[in-house]
């Protein structure tokens, strides 16, 4: 069984690597789907170099921004502060196959969980419903194509539609669940049609 500290190792080394020198920009479907809504607590599960964070703190929301890399967390812990935004950004360190930030949360944004090493997505995905407070949303959005700069290349690895975990329907309503084409640009410039797969989900009570 792959530990914590291997995954975290991994993930430290790759944002060592691949940090954006800019502010990193926020997830266009992020953007789609919650510059309609009012601000209030919000959990980023897996924030990587922290764009979607500092674009949500932007517009006035308070952000727990979690992720398994130290090296990424600090990064944006620099940022938040260099941009006037750390009283609105808190970070914490998880791996998400053992523990879970404390709620509740208005929203809870999941974009691209995928990994190298095994993540329960549907026990992790349910505990994100159950952090939300009643009408809150949890937005999750993953890879539903190969890109030509993908680091995995196998189209198995990527699911053919968007996946829902299991939930009780007495509690949380599917809003969306759409597949979505974009234009991507990667590294150098290249640029692809790839798909979006995007799940919306409202705690009802």
């Amino acid at each position: 069984m792959t530990s914590t500290t291997e995954a975290s190792r991994f993930w430290d080394g790759h944002y060592t690597a691949h940090l954006p020198a800019d502010e990193p920009r926020a997830n266009v479907r992020l953007v789609e789907t919650v510059t309609p809504l009012s601000p209030g607590r919000a959990l980023d599960l897996g924030s990587g170099a922290g764009g979607d964070a500092l674009w949500l703190a932007r517009r006035g929301w308070r952000v727990t921004a979690a992720d398994i890399s130290a090296v990424a967390l600090g990064h944006l812990a620099r940022r938040a502060r260099d941009l006037g935004l750390a009283d609105r950004i808190t970070t914490e360190r998880h791996d998400l196959a053992a523990t879970f930030p404390a709620g509740p949360f208005d929203l809870v944004s999941a974009h691209y969980l995928h990994t190298t090493f095994p993540l329960p997505r549907d026990h992790v995905l349910r505990r994100a419903a159950e952090a939300l407070s009643p009408g809150g949303l949890l937005l999750v959005v993953e890879h539903g194509s190969v890109a030509p700069w993908s680091w995995n290349q196998d189209p198995a690895a990527y699911p053919a539609e968007p996946r829902v975990p299991s939930l009780d329907p007495a509690g949380w309503t599917v809003e969306r669940a759409d597949a979505l084409p974009r234009q991507a640009t990667g590294p150098g410039g290249r640029t692809a049609e790839v798909v979006d797969h995007l799940l919306l989900v409202r705690r009802t009570r």
